[in-house]
């Protein structure tokens, strides 16, 4: 854990959503998804949590269960622009140096795992961690909805530097490859560089957000994870969670 530190969990949420409007306020055994993505973060124990929302409705029914939520702009482009918004609008003056952000679709993630994406500030050459596990499922290695880190292992293969993120199959021939799990935490000020920089060559080719850092030689750690959390993108994902917290 992080010493002498102070981090914060910001979770961006918004309405708006393809395949599955409205899904932030989506009933999972009686309390909207949101909240259950705010509970966990709790559950991680690290720090303050807030959402930050691009809509009152959401704002309004994390505050009646009692959490913390922030309007932000609606025509954010990224989670990552909306949380930089947030972070600067509820701490000016910077207490919380550390930053997580956990996708507000994320309502069974384990709180373990929310932990361990600090590991890496042990380093203090790294600008920005994030998660990844062991692809078990061979039809994801070809599917390009699936984000491959491509990762420099340390020598326990637990954690390492990231060399590239793609969605096409890599590294190439046999052997083990690893899913990115969109959870990352950010020291404040790699963050507010990253907001500031604009979309890179590969970022936009790839459409990987990511990518932007890494070409702008900022340095990305990965923690080895056991299982990819269940993102909620479509009703059967929703159906799936509601099973899992209904249990």
């Amino acid at each position: 854990m992080l010493q002498n530190r102070d981090p914060i969990i910001l979770i961006p949420s918004r309405m708006a959503s393809t395949r599955l409007p409205g899904k932030p306020l989506a009933d999972i055994a009686g309390l909207p998804m949101i909240v259950h993505v705010m509970r966990r973060a709790e559950e991680s124990g690290i720090g303050r949590v807030v959402v930050a929302a691009s809509e009152q409705e959401i704002v309004d029914v994390v505050k009646a269960a009692g959490g913390e939520a922030i309007l932000t702009l609606p025509e954010h482009p990224s989670g990552t622009d909306r949380i930089f918004e947030a972070l600067n609008a509820i701490d000016p003056q910077g207490k919380h140096d550390v930053v997580i952000n956990v996708q507000g679709d994320l309502p069974t993630i384990d709180p373990q795992i929310i932990r361990d994406v600090l590991l890496p500030f042990e380093s203090p050459e790294v600008d920005i961690a994030t998660l990844a596990a062991e692809i078990s499922d061979e039809d994801e290695h070809a599917n390009p909805n699936v984000v491959k880190a491509v990762v420099a292992w340390d020598k326990a293969e637990k954690q390492g530097r990231a060399l590239y993120f793609t969605r096409a199959s890599a590294p190439a021939n046999d052997g083990v490859r690893y899913h990115h799990i969109g959870l990352y935490a950010y020291r404040r000020a790699a963050l507010s560089r990253f907001c500031q920089l604009p979309p890179s060559p590969l970022e936009q080719r790839e459409k990987l957000e990511q990518l932007r850092a890494l070409e702008h030689d900022m340095r990305i750690d990965v923690v080895k994870v056991e299982t990819v959390p269940l993102g909620v993108d479509t009703q059967a994902d929703l159906d799936k969670a509601i099973h899992i917290i209904s249990g």
